[in-house]
């Protein structure tokens, strides 16, 4: 659990900078990377801003002054984004070792959901 936990807060720290990098003409000069003439961003990039604002929407929890059951309310979406995240870098990335990093921070992510899930249902979340 923590190997994917610290895979996921990686990735999510990473997607800013990438998408920064997209943003900035095209400056990797193929596929996805690619920016139009127009300064439009890459569909990456629009994917990854989109993941990015949802899960940050469902971050925004109201808090309950239990600080399990926030946790856990709060880590849903996170791990959510890191899902929604993870699913761009298939759809357009290319790097097989990022690919199936992405497909193991999926099974993860999907698994932890499931629990916390059940835990919350079970301890009045």
């Amino acid at each position: 659990m923590s190997r994917a936990l610290i895979l996921s807060v990686a990735l999510l720290a990473a997607a800013p900078l990438a998408a920064q990098e997209a943003g900035h003409g095209g400056h990797g000069g193929h596929g996805d990377h690619a920016g139009s003439m127009m300064g439009e961003e890459a569909p990456s990039t629009q994917a990854y801003r989109a993941a990015n604002d949802r899960m940050h929407a469902g971050m925004g929890i109201a808090f309950t002054g239990d600080a399990d059951v926030d946790f856990v309310r709060g880590m849903i979406a996170h791990h959510q984004g890191a899902i929604d995240m993870a699913r761009v870098v298939l759809e357009h990335g290319d790097d097989p070792q990022v690919k199936k990093l992405a497909e193991e921070i999926i099974a993860a992510q999907e698994a932890e959901i499931g629990w916390m899930t059940e835990w919350l249902a079970k301890n009045g979340g």
